[in-house]
């Protein structure tokens, strides 16, 4: 009877949290209708605009993902010291607010013996998306790496592998799941930076500033289904590769 109890709390409790996370989201497809948002689509500077985002958004993952994982699998294997301060380093940018990581980085990279051209580039907003959202897909690695036994290092080198043919050929395949599900969190996370994007970069208008843009000037009506439509590529996207990844590791 305690136990019955226990579980149908748990349940319901779930069952809260998860009507907060989907309520807002069918709300919005409710409110704009398949119809509108789909002729939303057609907008040349909405598709331009995601498609934008998407990219910018793909390249970042893409060069956290060659800087990143070694240093999640030095973090993973390795007790040194200094390694909580460098976690902690990893984690800074999540706790940072976007704007104010939006103005450190123009600070940073716009200035000084860089000097790189930052406002209103996609250079700019890459920066901005690789700093807020690198934590997701280096603590996703470490953790995939972390799962894989050292034992299976040892054999492939007892075999004759070298230490790098053991990592490619044996760590990285089993941590594969997890690498490319931190690939697709800092992809996602990406795709909604808004706060650090708009202090660097207004132009070219990611989807998060258009939309932004939009109901600035125009207000709820104009906004609404860009954001709707945005959404609906984003979670098709998104469910497609988390399946494939999904159903590719359980085969």
């Amino acid at each position: 009877m305690k136990n019955s109890f226990g579980k149908g709390l748990f349940i319901f409790l779930s069952g809260v949290i998860i009507f907060f996370l989907l309520f807002p989201i069918l709300k919005l497809f409710y409110s704009n209708g398949l119809t509108n948002i789909l002729q939303t689509l057609k907008d040349k500077e909405v598709i331009d605009s995601i498609l934008l985002t998407f990219k910018v958004s793909l390249f970042a993952t893409i060069f956290v993902f060659f800087t990143g994982v070694p240093l999640a699998y030095l973090i993973a294997r390795n007790n040194f010291f200094g390694k909580s301060v460098v976690e902690a380093i990893i984690d800074l940018p999540t706790m940072i607010p976007h704007t104010a990581a939006g103005i450190a980085i123009l600070l940073a990279f716009n200035s000084g013996f860089l000097k790189l051209q930052l406002i209103d580039s996609e250079i700019g907003i890459i920066f901005a998306m690789m700093f807020l959202s690198a934590p997701y897909l280096i603590n996703g690695a470490k953790e995939g790496f972390k799962k894989v036994d050292v034992k299976y290092e040892y054999v492939a080198r007892t075999l004759g592998a070298n230490w790098f043919s053991a990592f490619l050929r044996v760590v990285l395949p089993n941590a594969r799941r997890d690498i490319v599900n931190g690939m697709l969190m800092m992809w996602a996370r990406g795709l909604g930076e808004f706060g650090a994007v708009v202090i660097i970069a207004y132009h070219p208008m990611v989807a998060p500033v258009l939309i932004y843009d939009r109901f600035n000037n125009f207000g709820l009506k104009y906004s609404a289904p860009v954001a709707a439509a945005m959404i609906l590529l984003s979670i098709m996207i998104f469910l497609i590769i988390r399946y494939l990844n999904n159903k590719k590791f359980h085969n």
